[in-house]
């Protein structure tokens, strides 16, 4: 809790606004946010988008990703949070994708498997990061860890955005499209 209340604090500061987009941790992103005073100053909305239809039809995630690289990639939790910052007019968006347990995920992935996409909306072009992780523990043990990582992971990024505005190059991300 005290990571996430830091987290918040650097929100406040920055005047950042979330929005999130969520698969494997059906919503405790948006409700671990949600659970802290003042959120109501940052916390725009929260997407729970659990099916491949829900990705498609709400987020915009096309077919062709989901079949070329599994609902469970990068690539797609990419997609979720060009979609998710397209809708909203926050700043910032959160999205995931995984596999939380018990069982392994289509392909084989490994319970514990999940992608996450962080995008900010820049002055000069919004900027995307994604990374896979492996969690350890039971399904809900998995889904908790991944919903704390997603929201502490954002002022880290935020920084290299800043960082990357005052200088040129990024490696850490990937200009997105126009939202």
């Amino acid at each position: 809790m005290e990571n996430l209340k830091t987290a918040t604090e650097f929100f406040d500061k920055h005047d950042l606004t979330v929005v999130t987009a969520e698969s494997c941790t059906a919503g405790l992103i948006a409700g671990s946010l949600a659970d802290l005073p003042g959120c109501g100053k940052w916390f725009k909305s929260g997407y729970v988008t659990y099916s491949p239809e829900a990705k498609m039809h709400i987020l915009g995630v096309k077919k062709e990703t989901i079949e070329r690289f599994n609902l469970t990639s990068e690539e797609v939790a990419r997609e979720m949070v060009e979609g998710t910052l397209r809708i909203s007019e926050a700043n910032v968006a959160v999205a995931n994708t995984g596999v939380a347990g018990p069982d392994k995920g289509e392909g084989g992935i490994p319970a514990g498997t999940v992608c996450f996409a962080w995008a900010f909306r820049m002055k000069d072009r919004p900027r995307i990061f994604s990374e896979k992780r492996h969690f350890g523990g039971d399904r809900n043990a998995v889904r908790q860890a991944a919903a704390e990582y997603a929201i502490t992971r954002i002022p880290a990024l935020y920084e290299c955005c800043v960082n990357d505005s005052a200088q040129s190059g990024n490696p850490g991300s990937e200009p997105g499209g126009q939202f």
